[in-house]
């Protein structure tokens, strides 16, 4: 089935001079516009293309990918604003129109914000800031352990909230964030708690083990930029541990343990040493 405003898989049924067209819903063609197909395509090929209304409603299609397509949250700069709305850059020719009636604020030129991308009722994309009222808080079918799509939002007093698979809200807790991260980025996450209320913990590590590694790699790290030596052991205080590294005492052991196993350290007295 076609679907308008994403990317579907299209066969080339016709050239008219020039032109190429896909095969459409019943009898119809979908024009291919923009950048032609890759050299050598023939009528009978499949294409993966994106499928869009142009501006006097005809399907078209294009082989360039969007940064984003319907249903999607993405994080976008605007590169105009007039009367009309505003103007982002999605990775087409012709930007992503985010009416004024859609913004949440005033878009500035410039600045980058998050989007949802959706049809309307003429099957044109458009975008909308105001993304509270296609997510939700509460994720009663997720499961504890189950890898998702993050892309991270803004920073609260608790952590970062973060988007789950373009439908949900959850959760990233400043402490148990072990990377660098900005807004905008696209990273997997894993559900790591489901509250009560059915609200979202996250974790950038799988459950277990994964959390471990992650530190490890931190780990090693710290060891290549300071000559191969890290002045924490398991006598250091915890906090100078968590100032360090922002693990607790318990993962930093555990993670030299697994180091030490693999051979990748040596656990002196005031500390651990790269081999």
């Amino acid at each position: 089935m076609l679907e308008i405003g994403k990317i579907n898989r299209l066969k080339i049924v016709s050239h008219v001079g020039p032109e190429i067209y896909l095969s459409g819903p019943g009898a119809a063609k979908i024009l291919l516009t923009g950048k032609k197909p890759p050299s050598g395509c023939d009528i009978g090929d499949v294409l993966e293309v994106f499928v869009y209304a142009d501006s006097d409603g005809h399907l078209a299609a294009t082989v360039t990918a969007p940064k984003a397509v319907a249903d999607d949250i993405a994080w976008l700069r605007v590169v105009s604003v007039n009367r009309t709305g505003a103007f982002l850059d999605w990775g087409l020719p012709k930007d992503l129109l985010v009416p004024r009636i859609e913004q949440h604020q005033e878009l500035e030129a410039g600045k980058f914000y998050l989007v949802k991308l959706y049809l309307d009722s003429q099957n044109r994309i458009l975008g909308t800031t105001k993304i509270d009222r296609y997510l939700t808080d509460e994720g009663p079918y997720f499961k504890t352990g189950q890898a998702v799509s993050l892309l991270i939002a803004d920073r609260t007093s608790l952590g970062v909230k973060a988007v789950v698979n373009n439908t949900h809200w959850g959760m990233l807790y400043e402490n148990e964030i072990f990377q660098a991260i900005q807004q905008g980025q696209k990273l997997e996450g894993f559900i790591k708690h489901i509250r009560p209320d059915f609200r979202l913990d996250l974790s950038l590590y799988r459950p277990g083990y994964g959390k471990v590694a992650a530190i490890e790699d931190k780990i090693l790290e710290q060891l290549n930029a300071k000559d191969g030596f890290l002045p924490l052991s398991d006598k250091s205080p915890p906090e100078t541990i968590y100032a360090a590294l922002g693990v607790s005492k318990k993962v930093y052991k555990q993670a030299i343990g697994a180091l030490y196993k693999k051979k990748r350290v040596l656990i002196e007295t005031g500390g651990i040493r790269l081999i």
